[in-house]
Formats: C-alpha cells, structure tokens, sequence
C-alpha cells in the first residue's frame, strides 16, 4: 500500500469515527503528508523521512502544536498498519522522533481557597474592580466574559453569555 491510499483510507474512517473539529485539524497536515509522501510505500518510510517532514511542517511552532503533528502522524501510521494487516514497526515510535516532539509537561495549577479569594476580592479599590472579581469568582466567568455583559444580560440570578468561548451563541451562568 502507497502513503496516497493510506491517506484516503485515513480519511474514509475518520469521517464515520471522529468529530469535525479532528478532521478539520488533520486536513491540511495530511495534505501536506500525501504531497510528500504520495509515491512511497508505506513500508518505505523511514523515521529519518518523518523527522525531516515534521521539522519542516512545525519550524517556528510552539511546542505543542508540534507535538499534536506527531502525534497524527503516529495515529495516521497506526490505523494504516492496522487496517492493511502490514507486518512492520511504525516509523513515529523511534526514541529519538518521540524525544524531539515529545509534549512540555507544565505543573499543576495552584487553586486558592475560598479565603484567598475572598480576600482579594474584598481589597479591591473600586466598585468596578470588585464586581469583575464576584462575577469571575461566583460564576466562573473569564475576563472576557465578564468585560461582554451587559445590563440587559442579567435577569436575576441568572447572566446571559453572548458568544462565548465554547462557539455556541450563548450560554447561561448562575450567580451563586
């Protein structure tokens, strides 16, 4: 099997078994992959040959997107090896491509306690400043948020979120 038809196959099962926002993020990438690729046998393909391709693909990316390319070439490589029944070793499980893309690992956030919070809420200089705090702390809402809502948003207990983060058109917060 050729990377060409690997890719089409690739393809056929992602759109019966992942979201469209997963396509959407392989799409252009296994385009570039088949542009490269497309004469080479699966087998053919070297660690060395996906190296080359992935530092060309990801040069002045942040860490994590390059991870993420490895990552779906690896997955790429996986189902193609599965599904055609090939006996071989995906080229992406080389130590040195996983050491090369591997993910930055950041530590925990620190969560403060309600006390903290409190405390810096209530030692906030202005009316402004302070109901930006509350209605961060109370609802969960991001700064953003915060900054979009209007009078007309707030019915009781209850906010409106015009365009939220999440993409929908709105979403609802309760003040608790």
């Amino acid at each position: 099997m050729n990377i060409h038809e690997g890719v089409e196959l690739f393809k056929k099962h992602q759109k019966i078994t992942v979201k469209k926002s997963t396509i959407k993020s392989y799409g252009k990438f296994l385009e570039k992959f088949d542009d490269r690729f497309s004469g080479y046998d699966v087998a053919s393909v070297s660690a060395d040959d996906i190296s080359h391709f992935l530092d060309e693909c990801t040069d002045n990316l942040n860490r994590s997107t390059r991870h993420l390319r490895y990552a779906q070439t690896k997955a790429f490589f996986n189902y193609v090896i599965e599904a055609s029944e090939l006996n071989i070793k995906n080229p992406c499980n080389s130590g040195v491509l996983f050491k090369t893309f591997k993910n930055v690992y950041h530590s925990p956030r620190k969560i403060l306690d309600k006390e903290t919070v409190d405390e810096i809420i209530f030692s906030a200089r202005s009316v402004r400043d302070r109901l930006m705090l509350e209605l961060q702390a109370r609802c969960g809402l991001r700064i953003g948020e915060v900054l979009n809502l209007r009078v007309s948003d707030v019915s009781g207990r209850k906010l409106i979120i015009q365009e939220p983060k999440s993409g929908r058109d709105a979403e609802v917060a309760f003040i608790q």
